[in-house]
């Protein structure tokens, strides 16, 4: 549910290109956890900004990357996404980092360009999860 909500915001248009920080506290099995949740547009811009994205990886734990199922670019990127992370995130420990990648806007199946089944294939050949959201 917190992930919906934030993709809500992202994907109806309600911000552009701009960077948000939410933070929100949830209990899970009687544990306070915290999380920051650090929301970044992709755009062609931020291709060649390297360090800037280098900071925001090593800054996270985890990862969701998000495609609309109607833009195929949005789906293409993310293999070179996932490459960069694992390399930075994983290059320096043995640990597996946990990426999720989820197709958005299920709900608009007759504008869909990005079957589920190469969504499902992908997070499988990159050792991701995956989902579809609307």
């Amino acid at each position: 549910a917190l992930t919906v909500r934030f993709l809500t915001r992202r994907f109806i248009g309600e911000y552009g290109d701009m960077e948000f920080i939410y933070s929100h506290n949830l209990t899970v099995d009687g544990r306070e956890i915290l999380f920051h949740i650090w929301d970044v547009p992709y755009s062609q811009d931020q291709a060649d900004e390297g360090s800037s994205e280098e900071k925001r990886i090593q800054w996270a734990d985890s990862f969701v990357l998000v495609y609309s199922i109607c833009d195929r670019a949005s789906f293409n990127i993310l293999p070179l996404k996932i490459q960069f992370i694992k390399a930075t995130k994983e290059g320096m420990s043995q640990e597996k980092v946990p990426i999720v990648i989820v197709g958005n806007k299920r709900d608009l199946h007759h504008q869909r360009v990005v079957s589920s089944e190469e969504g499902r294939l992908l997070a499988l050949s990159l050792d991701c999860g995956f989902y579809e959201v609307s």
